[in-house]
């Protein structure tokens, strides 16, 4: 059970952004499952949050930084923008989380490597329950040196095993697929 306070899920949608997906692994398949996600929680009454990132690289309002054209925020669903791989970084994200009672969040998005990992260890620290929607999250293959390559299948199977094994006191971590999603399961619920 999550060391916070509050008994509330909330379905946070990290980076799907047209320039940060791209390129990323299985891109249409991802954001399908993304839609998924979406659309179970908002048919459940759970409340989405939209966590959209800009820095140097990714310019607001360019049509990079823009949300896919399969996602649609809702006007009334909240809105974070970030500058930090983190989602709690600098941004108002955990005093929305409290004002609302959440202690769960279910996680997907982009990168995986970068926004989507530091998120889900962010959320983990801040004492959150946390399920990752493990075929909603994607990242490109990552070069470390000329023909060192990490292929983003592998990164995005490895977060998947961390978030199904890491261990927090007190808190709740794990995966479901999409299409298994169901926000009053208890493979869900806090």
């Amino acid at each position: 059970m999550a060391t916070r306070t509050g008994s509330k899920t909330v379905l946070l949608v990290v980076d799907v952004q047209a320039g940060v997906v791209a390129s990323a692994w299985q891109r249409d398949r991802v954001v399908a499952n993304v839609a998924v996600a979406v659309d179970r929680a908002r048919a459940a009454g759970v409340p989405i949050v939209w966590v959209q990132h800009n820095d140097d690289e990714l310019r607001r309002d360019t049509p990079e930084w823009q949300w896919v054209p399969e996602l649609k925020p809702l006007e009334s669903e909240s809105r974070i923008h970030k500058q930090f791989n983190s989602s709690f970084e600098e941004t108002p994200l955990l005093s929305l989380l409290e004002h609302h009672g959440v202690s769960h969040i279910v996680l997907a998005g982009a990168a995986s490597n970068w926004c989507i990992r530091a998120t889900a260890y962010a959320a983990l620290e801040r004492g959150f329950d946390l399920t990752l929607v493990e075929d909603a999250h994607t990242t490109g293959d990552m070069e470390l040196e000329p023909g060192r390559l990490v292929a983003a299948q592998s990164i995005v199977e490895d977060l998947n095993a961390v978030m199904r094994w890491i261990s927090y006191p007190g808190r709740k971590s794990g995966v479901v697929h999409a299409a298994e999603l169901s926000f009053g399961s208890p493979a869900v619920a806090a």
